[in-house]
């Protein structure tokens, strides 16, 4: 039988310690450690965590910053240096209730009908839910897909089936990947989520956003490390 690894991890910052701690050495919190499981090293999925590049002269590099797109809502596009990058991965944070999916959903809305096929990713809401609130927003539109699903590898799978032309996760909190025992919204399923994620983007030239909850203390939770 393989051998179970675990490890403690500091739920504010993410500090892993063979064994568990009362006050965290990196971020000083206290009682902040959750035993977690490790994935082992073996993973199936661990083979998907590569490029496969090959070194190239940089002279022979393509230098084409390529055009951006714009989201329709003049405040975003200026935050993001002039609309969304190929490949970027944007984390969205707020406290609960402030309007983080509405502002994903219309950002979406109007995406969608200019003609880009998007994908609005919730784990939070049902499609019925996501629905009411489209139509309070005017958000009808064929080339919005909403996908219900908290499972890294089903969302991935359907991101490549379907190549959206941005995908938006909310929230990353209830993501979690079967390769780790861990609960969702722990610091270990986060930082496989987000990775995972985020090396998606880069490959397939996909922008994704990742919606992430505030605590009370004001930090973004999970995301945050």
């Amino acid at each position: 039988m393989k051998k179970v690894k675990t490890g403690f991890f500091c739920q504010h910052c993410g500090y892993m310690s063979p064994k568990w701690l009362g006050k965290c050495p990196s971020c000083s919190g206290w009682n902040c450690f959750a035993e977690e499981l490790i994935a082992s090293d073996e993973s199936g999925s661990r083979a998907e965590m590569q490029f496969g590049g090959q070194p190239m002269p940089i002279d022979e590099i393509p230098a084409q910053e390529g055009e951006r797109t714009l989201t329709g809502i003049a405040e975003i596009d200026r935050v993001l240096g002039g609309g969304i990058v190929a490949g970027s991965a944007v984390l969205i944070g707020g406290e609960p209730g402030i309007g983080k999916s509405t502002l994903m959903l219309q950002v979406m809305k109007n995406l969608a009908q200019n003609g880009q096929k998007v994908l609005y990713v919730s784990g939070e809401e049902s499609a019925s839910q996501i629905k009411l609130r489209a139509n309070r927003i005017g958000a009808e539109a064929r080339d919005l897909l909403v996908l219900v699903e908290v499972s890294l590898e089903k969302i991935l799978e359907q991101i490549k089936k379907v190549e959206p032309a941005i995908v938006v996760i909310d929230s990353i909190q209830t993501v979690y990947s079967a390769d780790l025992m861990s609960a969702p919204g722990s610091v270990g399923q986060v930082r496989e989520a987000s990775s995972r994620l985020i090396l998606s983007a880069k490959k397939n030239g996909i922008p994704v956003f990742l919606v992430g909850h505030v605590t009370k203390d004001g930090s973004i939770a999970g995301p945050k490390v």
